[in-house]
């Protein structure tokens, strides 16, 4: 299938209008075709997107096994407003930018399922590190009709409290005063707003990870289970952070988690009864 861009940006209405939005469609070939969507999120602290090894690798894999993929590119605050602080004066992208990206993306791809063969019951959201917040942002403070049917956090980033939070990410979704304010780190700690009605939810990380602390990951573990939310918690020794769809990134451990997308997904139905 031929490889797209589609420009997207993103008005106050939800539609997309902002230049820097896109989204990166990989349609499964009609033969191998299983209906099913992933709006895949790179990761990058809230301040740069991966779009190589968690976007497009990510990607190729997920059309590889006939699913759809559609990597999102959201707004983040850039390197620059990271760096030499403008969003000091109010300048520079920050929450709630990028889950308004991840709603008008679920909006896409629910309104053109029959262009790309999708169900619209098996449309989901994956995401890693900083994108792994977002995907489940894309159920906590989804504030359109358009919901993910299922949602994949990779290696997350979770909650924005001390002892476990990363704090580039919390910097780079709440900017430089917003970071320091309680009230704002509760509302965007994911631990604390998960619900009986989360949709089916995979979730890996790795005990190595030197980048975004495990326990980030054993907080929404907890909280999907004390829900009652259907999910899978795998957990690997060794692979560290930033593998994304990598054949050769992480260790052989971590590789698995592929392969145990696959089969959980592949029993997608029976998870939601």
């Amino acid at each position: 299938m031929m490889l797209f861009v589609i420009l997207v940006a993103l008005f106050p209405n939800g539609k997309f209008a902002e230049k820097k939005v896109t989204l990166t469609p990989y349609v499964a070939p009609t033969e191998t075709n299983t209906g099913i969507a992933v709006i895949v999120c790179p990761g990058g602290s809230y301040c740069w997107l991966d779009m190589e090894t968690e976007g497009k690798e990510t990607a190729q894999w997920l059309q590889s096994q006939g699913i759809n993929a559609f990597v999102l590119r959201y707004r983040v605050a850039e390197i620059a407003a990271y760096c030499v602080g403008y969003r000091v004066i109010g300048l520079g992208s920050k929450y709630p930018n990028m889950v308004r990206d991840v709603e008008a993306a679920l909006e896409y791809v629910y309104a053109h399922a029959a262009e790309y063969q999708v169900d619209t019951t098996q449309i989901g959201v994956m995401g890693f590190s900083a994108g792994g917040h977002l995907a489940m942002s894309s159920y906590v403070y989804n504030q359109s009709p358009y919901k993910p049917a299922f949602v994949c956090p990779i290696y997350p980033v979770v909650t924005m409290h001390p002892p476990y939070v990363h704090h580039r990410s919390r910097r780079g979704a709440l900017g430089i005063w917003g970071q320091w304010n309680k009230t704002m780190q509760d509302s965007l700690s994911l631990e604390q707003h998960i619900s009986a009605d989360c949709p089916p939810t995979f979730l890996v990380n790795c005990e190595d990870d030197p980048v975004v602390k495990y326990q980030n990951s054993i907080l929404l573990d907890s909280a999907l289970t004390a829900n009652n939310v259907p999910h899978t918690y795998i957990r690997y020794k060794t692979g560290g952070h930033g593998f994304g769809g990598s054949d050769t990134k992480g260790t052989e451990e971590s590789q698995q988690w592929k392969q145990a997308f696959i089969q959980w997904i592949s029993n997608f139905n029976q998870l939601k009864k």
